[in-house]
């Protein structure tokens, strides 16, 4: 096993989801029902499956695509994301 490679996942998927959504979901239910352990083994299981269908999606399409053609999708989608949300205020596009 790669462990470097393990640590910068671990590290990075930390990060990414501290302070997420789906962990306020898991504090919101945690707090509210009487079983926090099936709480913590049911969001578990869900980060598991969400990750793994990430990691085969992407090794599929790492099978397709070279990673120079892969970098530069990513680099156009988060300038996509990037311009969106500087052009585009939330209430401009309520109206």
């Amino acid at each position: 096993m790669d462990w470097q490679l393990f640590g910068l996942s671990f590290i990075t998927v930390f990060l990414a989801e501290i302070g997420d959504k789906s962990q306020l979901a898991a504090i919101a239910l945690g707090g509210s029902l009487k079983s926090p352990r099936a709480v913590f083994f049911g969001t578990v299981t869900a980060l598991i499956l969400a990750t793994f269908l990430g990691v085969l999606v992407g090794g599929g399409v790492a099978h397709l695509l070279p990673a120079r053609t892969l970098k530069a999708l990513a680099a156009i989608g988060f300038a996509i994301i990037a311009i969106r949300l500087l052009w585009f205020s939330p209430t401009e596009q309520e109206k």
